[in-house]
């Protein structure tokens, strides 16, 4: 029954009707549209509070690499060059990003559930095979996490706060491995951490929701390519890949370097946790300057102070004090850098596509992950030991992604400064 008449769908001519005209036949119902945000409410920031602890679980986990990259090289894998164990984080991290572009496009087509329960069940699943490993070849894991959105006006803000839980598990789960090995050893250690994050990610599955009924549409290898054939987004993604190429490097390789710069093993091994707890602030703060000047225009000042600060405060730090000024000034630059990428995306795409769109840019950078670390453990070794041609390739490569974005900007509001975008 449509406005009081009754349509029979078996007889001839009706099975013609358009959804749009039956869409229109029918009485507005409780629906949400897709522009219409919300941009808070008690569902809205339970979703953010969901998203922060499925961040925290897996991008947490990331952030913590170099805690593994220092415990490999001296203990479990020492008979392998520093290049070869780099290959363990960099894929850890590729897959992460990589598995972004199915993820997004089942979020998009069945809502964020089911990308959640998969990635919760290959991240713990992951996890504990990880504590019953002794080789090489076992120390792989991937896990994927999503997220809804229900902002628009402080979604940079959102964002920043929901992926600040990377920034928090940055802090808390080097600190917690470090000692739990000591008293437990790697297993338990590894095991532990798992049932923590399998509970974070319980609450992580209830609570983060769409908004937004998903809309189911056939898969198209092509459709993946169609973003690309925008400048902006191609430019963007490019910038990205550069960016991912070096901007994990501090947080992979900053612990073995300082050590190799004379700073305690104590000391040295707080210098990620350090690096993510400045990068609480990065990820929330300036977040909500992109919401007030444009999410590119704060992207863009953010890479390339990472850049200049890699090579001017990075290049030439060999005693304590230059290096924990370098991880907290990194840490908060970095914090916004890797954080605010869906937000950038979300500016130039359509919100229904979102997670297919960020899914694609993700997939297409992650090489970057996956070829940074190698790359930079390659450039270690030829330097037999040296570190300051790593810390090069880390400036350049983050400067040179910060002018690809520039790129992808003057694409959308040509060359003038003062446009907020």
């Amino acid at each position: 029954m449509v406005l009081g008449k009754e349509i029979d769908f078996q007889t001839p001519g009706t099975s013609e009707l358009s959804s749009e005209k039956i869409q229109d036949l029918a009485p507005a119902g409780p629906d949400p549209s897709a522009s219409d945000f919300p941009d808070g409410g008690f569902q809205a920031w339970l979703c953010i509070a969901g998203g922060f602890c499925t961040i925290f679980s897996s991008f947490g986990w990331i952030n913590c690499i170099g805690v593994f990259q220092d415990y490999y090289e001296t203990e479990l894998l020492s008979s392998y060059s520093t290049s070869t164990i780099a290959w363990i984080p960099a894929t850890e991290s590729f897959m992460l990003f990589f598995f972004g572009l199915i993820a997004g496009k089942l979020a998009d087509d069945y809502g964020p559930r089911w990308p959640l329960l998969l990635g919760s069940f290959l991240h713990v699943f992951g996890l504990m095979m990880i504590s019953l490993s002794t080789e090489y070849y076992q120390i792989f894991l991937a896990p994927v996490a999503a997220a809804g959105i229900w902002f628009k006006r402080h979604r940079a803000l959102a964002f920043g706060i929901m992926v600040s839980g990377s920034s928090l598990g940055g802090v808390i789960l080097p600190i917690m491995v470090q000692r739990l090995i000591i008293e437990v050893g790697f297993g338990w250690s590894i095991r532990i951490t798992a049932f923590l994050i399998l509970g974070l990610l319980i609450f992580g599955n209830i609570a983060v929701k769409s908004r937004l009924a998903p809309v189911r549409k056939p898969f198209k290898f092509k459709e993946y390519l169609v973003p690309f054939t925008e400048i902006p987004f191609l430019f963007l993604a490019i910038g990205t890949l550069f960016v991912y190429l070096g901007a994990f490097l501090p947080f992979n390789f900053i612990i073995i370097q300082a050590k190799e710069a004379g700073l305690s093993t104590n000391l040295a091994n707080y210098l990620v946790p350090i690096i993510n707890a400045a990068s609480i602030f990065g990820r929330i703060l300036p977040s909500h300057l992109g919401d007030l000047y444009g999410v590119f225009n704060v992207f863009i000042m953010f890479i390339l102070f990472s850049g200049v600060i890699s090579l001017a405060l990075w290049l030439p730090a060999a005693s304590v004090a230059p290096i924990i000024v370098f991880a907290v000034l990194y840490g908060f630059a970095s914090g916004l850098t890797l954080s605010i990428v869906p937000a950038v995306v979300a500016s130039i795409s359509d919100i229904q596509k979102l997670g297919f769109r960020v899914g694609t840019l993700y997939a297409f950078s992650s090489f970057g992950v996956l070829f940074g670390s190698p790359i930079a453990g390659a450039i270690v070794s030829s330097q037999n030991g040296g570190y300051s041609g790593l810390k090069i390739f880390c400036g350049v490569t983050l400067i040179t992604g910060g002018v690809f974005v520039i790129l992808s900007r003057v694409e959308l509001v040509g060359p003038r400064l003062l446009v907020k975008k």
